[in-house]
């Protein structure tokens, strides 16, 4: 499945009534369990259950209310169902008194720990798609989960995690083998790192293959549980509790809720770039003010202002500096490789070989690689009527014409007019990530594209000039026929037939008076004249046809067919008349071929097939003769490519040497 159709998958159906009642009913349970459980007090080591309870819910519910088929959401509900019941439990269990059930209320809040872990992993591991990354890792996230079981089954069973939790009543179990399962616990405990360092192996080698908008997604979440690590170190080392970490852990469902339901991320790749930067630079000013300050008051006996004054100055002589230093390795870091000027110019040199109609969208990618912009648009047209053409990621919406001075509509977007021997040719509009500017380097690299695109636009509009020149030259040359045939047909010709008619009533008066040799000579002059007429009209029939233009274009295939010297299998699939230039050339490919047939193949069968296809229409025409045919000056086929040309078509030939020939082109029209 495409990025576009996992980015729009489940947003065409609203959710059925069963599924919107099946998710509010989740929602209520998922409430009434954490809101309960807070009402029954505050404990700040089970806090984190609650929080991730609700943040992981609450994310899982609306991504899969707005996107039923996206399978991670259901891993994110299951998350947070999970942990609500365990939040409830352990602090309905610690309640003292202790309430109703305590024993069995409190133990559903300890053994499954091990299996929310799991599926907390299972989440992690396949985000963001809900997929793992191959049946390898499949079967890795298959093992951890047995592995789990194994664990929360234990925990079940035997109070080897009970007495940790803090619980008011008793495990409700008392079964033998307590003392074995106890000593074996601690052994099963280093399975949880284990997970971790499985999750981490996960996202790593899927933020490595991850391309395009599925990158962007990975660095949501990678971002957010980052963010998450950082605090809960800083909390172990600061105030020696991990409690801070765990608070933090809601951050996840979060980034990935925005991950999955926003389309095109590319706002998260400044907030990276600026933590990144804003991080290096907290570190080093740390690192030396600590090195000054102890380092320098070691080694020289000198009062604390004059070494914070020493300090200052250091840190000013040295930020701007170090700043661009981690700007420059935040930006290889975030947004990858850019290219070089050489390169961006070496990769545009080698797209001119491209198709005319993907040349522009290749120009508007190598802008996109060259400057690190998020979006770029090329702009074909005069100065105050401009449409869009191509674009980066994605072709632009349908087109919609725009003056220059419209252009700079948005923020963060870039105009840049393209000029060719002093006329705009064009325009480029590009925007950057939200807080980057153009640097200069970029700006001067821009200029240097914004030549080359307008030598490739002005190529193109004389090549377009080039081919509606042909076009209106084969369009006057059909009228010409078209009149030439109706001459005859309605002057000479008409003019023959009525000479015919008067030669034949002269024959029969002189067969009346008695004049036989006379009445012989006027019947042989009489059949020259409608042999005569018979050529003229042949004559006429191959300028332009009149049925062509009377009844269209499978009549008149028919009637080609009728008087081909081959035998014919004609199939037309047509629905209504064609523009008539597409009639007339379609017309001519087909009169073409059955001549070189007829003249060159020595083929038992000729079949012409024409067909309405999406590009337009299909002629092809294929026989069983010798083959060998080839296409070059001089070659009959060399006249019927520059009538296609003209009207923006190529001709196809397959003729292998005893294989048969066959032509085939496809005729644009609307």
């Amino acid at each position: 499945m495409s990025e576009a159709a996992e980015a729009t998958e489940g947003y065409a159906e609203a959710p059925p009534i069963a599924l919107e009642a099946g998710l509010a009913m989740v929602a209520l349970l998922v409430a009434a369990l954490v809101g309960y459980g807070w009402a029954l007090g505050f404990h700040l080591d089970n806090a984190h259950n609650g929080l991730i309870a609700a943040s992981f819910a609450a994310v899982g519910l609306y991504v899969v209310r707005m996107r039923p088929r996206h399978r991670e959401g259901w891993l994110l509900v299951a998350v947070g169902v999970v942990s609500a019941v365990m939040f409830f439990g352990r602090q309905y269990g610690r309640v003292a008194g202790p309430l109703p059930g305590a024993s069995w209320i409190g133990w559903i809040g300890v053994w499954p720990l091990p299996l929310a872990i799991a599926l907390f992993g299972w989440a992690f591991m396949a985000f963001p798609h809900g997929r793992m990354l191959s049946l390898r890792w499949r079967r890795a996230g298959v093992t951890m989960v047995a592995v789990a079981a194994l664990m929360a089954t234990m925990s079940a069973l035997w109070p080897v995690d009970h007495d940790r939790i803090g619980l008011v009543s008793s495990h409700p179990f008392d079964l033998p083998g307590a003392a074995v399962v106890g000593r074996l616990w601690p052994y099963l405990l280093p399975n949880y790192t284990l997970f971790q360092v499985l999750w981490t192996a996960a996202v790593v080698v899927r933020l490595r293959r991850a391309r395009g908008d599925e990158a962007r997604q990975m660095r949501w979440v990678v971002y957010a549980t980052v963010m998450a690590m950082v605090v809960l170190v800083t909390g172990l080392v600061v105030f020696g509790s991990s409690v801070p970490g765990l608070l933090a852990v809601p951050l996840i469902p979060v980034a990935a809720g925005i991950a999955i339901l926003k389309y095109r991320l590319y706002d998260i790749d400044p907030v990276i770039n600026k933590t990144l930067v804003i991080g290096f630079l907290v570190l080093v000013v740390t690192v030396g003010y600590v090195g000054i300050v102890v380092g320098v008051g070691a080694l020289i006996p000198v009062g604390s202002g004059w070494l914070s004054l020493l300090t200052t100055a250091v840190v000013a002589v040295a930020f701007e500096p170090l700043r661009r230093r981690a700007q420059r390795l935040a930006d290889r870091l975030v947004y990858g490789h850019r290219a070089t000027p050489y390169e961006a110019l070496s990769q545009l040199s080698a797209q001119l070989d491209e198709a005319p109609e993907d040349l522009l969208d290749g120009i508007a990618a190598t802008i996109a690689n060259a400057i690190g912009a998020t979006e770029v648009v090329v702009w074909v047209g005069e100065e105050t009527h401009l449409l869009p053409q191509a674009g980066w990621p994605r072709r632009p919406d349908p087109p919609e014409s725009s003056g220059l001075g419209e252009l700079d509509r948005g923020p963060h977007r870039h105009v840049r007019p393209v000029v060719h021997h002093g006329t705009v040719l064009g325009a480029i509009t590009l925007r950057k990530p939200v807080g980057e500017a153009l640097t200069p380097g970029e700006a001067r690299l821009l200029g240097d594209l914004l030549a080359q695109t307008g030598l490739v636009i002005a190529q193109q509009q004389q090549a377009q000039e080039l081919q509606a020149a042909a076009r209106r030259i084969v369009t006057a040359q059909d009228a010409a026929r078209r009149r030439i045939e109706r001459d005859l047909h309605d002057g000479a010709q008409q003019r023959l037939v009525t000479m015919g008619l008067e030669l034949g009533s002269l024959e029969e008066q002189a067969k009346a008076t008695g004049a036989p040799e006379l009445a012989a000579r006027v019947r042989a002059v009489r059949s020259q004249l409608l042999e005569a007429t018979a050529e003229l009209r042949e004559l006429a029939r191959g300028l332009h046809p009149m049925v062509l233009t009377q009844s269209g274009l499978e009549p008149a295939l028919r009637m080609l067919a009728d008087r081909s010297a081959i035998p014919s299998r004609l199939t037309v699939a047509l629905a209504g008349r064609l523009p008539p230039e597409v009639e007339t050339t379609a017309y001519y490919v087909v009169s073409e071929a059955l001549t070189n047939a007829a003249r060159h193949s020595g083929a038992g069968v000729v079949t012409v097939e024409i067909v309405k296809v999406a590009a337009g229409l299909q002629v092809q025409v294929s026989d069983d003769g010798c083959g060998g045919a080839r296409q070059g000056v001089g070659s009959g086929l060399q006249g019927l490519q520059d009538r296609l040309a003209a009207v923006g078509a190529t001709l196809s030939l397959d003729s292998p040497v005893g294989g048969g020939t066959r032509i085939r082109t496809v005729l644009p029209c609307v």
